[in-house]
């Protein structure tokens, strides 16, 4: 029997093996000269790596052994080798970190922010590490080179604040408690991990008295689960007025929660990425309501017909009439007010609901509180008053009065009542607060 060996297939696997030893050696020694060398002889050398899944790169070598420019070099010429995995799953900025060489991981940060959320092994990522080993300076770059990494969790549902309070990192705590201040994310804090453990469980478990002073006026501790935490009895957490989800979901909505499906937004999110078009959904409605709102008050300050520019004699038909007010006939101007208040305080009621829970959206709702309340200037000056005489009319005017009271007490505080309460009830489940966000 006679074998056949293919002696030019043979001399090529030799020689792609030569290329790649010689190319490893150029990353070890952070040579860019030898590396453009490499290029001439064959431009597809860069290329291979992108056909395999997991492998170790020229640039995660440079990483490791901390050829900083080498590596800017070569994470230029191919971006996507940056955010290959090794076989141990470490892309070449987790290895740059273990490694301990900074000045690499700031430039990998500064030429791609991606990075900082890139997933390595346990869904561990820059920021997790660098919360775990408690450098504060590099951890506030990271958080503002990439502010959605805050929110990245590892395997065990960790988020950064758990690792440092976990590795007891008190400088590198405050930087990340400070950021979700800043970012208005501080349900950021209530989230748990796969024991189910807050931020505030387990400083308290750990006997972290600092952690817990700024906690304390932060999360929602409530005096059931502070007792559970000093006893170490952890059944005693889900006390009776806790809420399981599926309590919470098997209770009937609430009406502003209803309000909130029917407008296409829900308080729900569905996942991480998805809030790009409700964000979309919500600016197209507040600019229409906000159009809405603005041309019914315009309407009101200049009334179809005009107002009247001086008083008439006192008289004892329907014929009199008080400056300033609508030149339109009684019954009509009722009309015209009742529709023109649907659209005004329902674009009103829209705007209040949107609103809620942005940043400063307090201040907002009591500037919009105050031009629905003094809306009812425009209506109690024009409006055709049949009070001064003796006017068939004065019923349906004391009537008008009293359902406009109730329409500006209704749209004004039943929002803020509703959001109140809804906001109770979801405080009250016993489930990670990042699954309950606003719709914006």
């Amino acid at each position: 029997m006679s074998i056949v060996v293919d002696v030019n297939r043979v001399s090529d696997v030799s020689q792609d093996e030569n290329v790649y030893e010689r190319l490893k050696k150029v990353a070890q020694d952070g040579d860019i000269e030898r590396l453009y060398g490499l290029i001439a002889e064959d431009p597809e050398i860069l290329g291979h790596f992108d056909k395999v899944p997991f492998c170790e790169t020229p640039l995660h070598i440079a990483a490791e052994k901390g050829q900083t420019n080498f590596a800017m070099e070569l994470m230029t010429l191919k971006p996507s080798l940056a955010l290959k995995l090794n076989v141990s799953g470490y892309s070449p900025m987790h290895l740059a970190l273990q490694a301990n060489h900074s000045r690499m991981v700031r430039g990998f940060k500064a030429i791609d922010s991606r990075l900082v959320s890139i997933k390595g092994r346990g869904r561990i990522t820059p920021l997790h590490h660098v919360a775990r080993i408690g450098d504060a300076e590099l951890l506030s770059e990271l958080l503002f080179a990439c502010p959605s990494s805050v929110e990245d969790l590892t395997i065990k549902c960790e988020t950064a604040l758990h690792i440092a309070v976990k590795n007891h990192h008190f400088e590198a705590f405050k930087v990340l408690l400070g950021w979700v201040q800043r970012v208005n994310r501080e349900d950021i804090l209530d989230w748990k991990d796969e024991d189910g453990n807050t931020i505030f469980h387990i400083a308290a478990l750990t006997n972290q008295t600092e952690v817990m002073k700024l906690l304390r006026k932060t999360v929602k501790s409530k005096s059931q689960e502070l007792g559970w935490l000093l006893r170490g009895v952890k059944e005693k957490l889900l006390c009776d007025s806790a809420m399981t989800p599926w309590r919470y979901l098997s209770k009937k909505p609430l009406s502003i929660e209803k309000r909130i499906s029917l407008m296409g937004l829900t308080s729900l999110s569905k996942t991480r990425h998805c809030s790009q078009n409700s964000s979309d959904s919500c600016s197209v409605i507040l600019v229409v309501a906000i159009l809405i709102v603005t041309a019914t008050y315009q309407a009101g300050l200049s009334p179809p017909g005009g107002v009247w520019q001086e008083n008439s004699p006192e008289s004892k038909d329907d014929s009199g009439h008080i400056a300033g007010k609508m030149l339109i006939p009684f019954y009509v101007a009722i009309y015209f007010y009742v529709l023109n208040g649907i659209a005004f305080f329902s674009s009103l009621y829209v705007i209040m609901i949107l609103i809620v829970e942005l940043p400063m959206w307090k201040v907002l709702y009591v500037s919009i509180a105050a031009l629905a309340i003094g809306n009812g200037a425009i209506f109690f000056t024009t409006f055709p008053n049949p009070l001064y005489y003796d006017n068939p009319d004065i019923g349906v005017w004391i009537l008008l009065i009293a359902a406009y009271s109730v329409a500006v007490v209704s749209i004004v505080f039943a929002p803020l009542v509703e959001f109140f309460v809804n906001k109770r009830r979801r405080h009250r489940v016993d489930f990670p607060s990042k699954y309950f966000r606003s719709p914006h």
